[in-house]
């Protein structure tokens, strides 16, 4: 553990939370009396939802085949709670999204067309042939590492598609993507202060990850510099 891990960590936690926000805010829509004011709310939501289910369901994926271990490996309380949150967390958005009445109607669907399963497959091909070791855990640690660098695309393609980018979602990317550059300086850190620290598929899976941010991350500080809203282009 060292301050990039934390920060790292902190700044992934805080997107999972910057999103339960955004859907608790829509489920406290529900059940109030319609308001005029609450209709404008409720239809802004509506319009500005831009949360992607397609990459939802890639993280709950990630995680999934990522922490097999948490019932078997003990490595720490923080480590063991971390799992539990970012499993939790990520399955409980996903179901949300899919089976919650009013999250549900806030989900574009239309633009939400990536064929994100297609994404799956080459991950797993890469993860049977690229692995640390050839088990079951490990082709699945591989796999989730392939996954995760990619998994962002969904999300990426519908902002761009919708151009409707609000605050909380603009938040979400943007702490998704800082979570990983805090990681990458964690690699870099742990590389000059601990001997044969070397795992290059870690390295090269977060590196693509980092790069596909990059384009997101131009527009955004463009956008703060100059106090506008977020747009990405076509």
């Amino acid at each position: 553990m060292n301050i990039f891990r934390l920060a790292g960590d902190m700044t992934h936690l805080m997107s999972v939370l910057v999103l339960l926000l955004k859907i608790h805010t829509i489920k406290s829509c529900a059940g109030k009396s319609p308001t005029l004011l609450l209709l404008i709310l409720l239809l802004w939501f509506l319009l500005e939802s831009g949360i992607s289910l397609k990459t939802q369901e890639l993280y709950a994926l990630v995680f999934a085949t990522r922490y097999l271990d948490i019932f078997t490996d003990f490595i720490s309380v923080y480590n063991t709670i971390m799992k539990l949150i970012f499993l939790g967390s990520s399955f409980s958005i996903v179901w949300y999204m899919r089976r919650h009445k009013l999250v549900r109607r806030s989900y574009d669907k239309e633009q939400d067309t990536f064929r994100h399963f297609f994404l799956v497959l080459p991950c797993l091909l890469l993860a049977l042939v690229m692995n640390e070791k050839f088990t079951f855990k490990e082709v699945m640690w591989a796999f989730s590492l392939y996954l995760e660098a990619v998994a962002i695309l969904p999300q990426l393609v519908l902002l761009q598609r919708t151009k409707n980018i609000d605050n909380l979602t603009g938040q979400y990317v943007f702490l998704l993507g800082a979570y990983r550059t805090f990681y990458i300086f964690n690699w870099i850190y742990r590389y000059f202060t601990e001997p044969h620290y070397v795992h290059w598929i870690t390295w090269i899976s977060g590196l693509v990850q980092t790069l596909l941010y990059a384009d997101f991350f131009y527009y955004y500080f463009n956008s703060w510099k100059n106090n506008v809203k977020l747009h990405l282009p076509a």
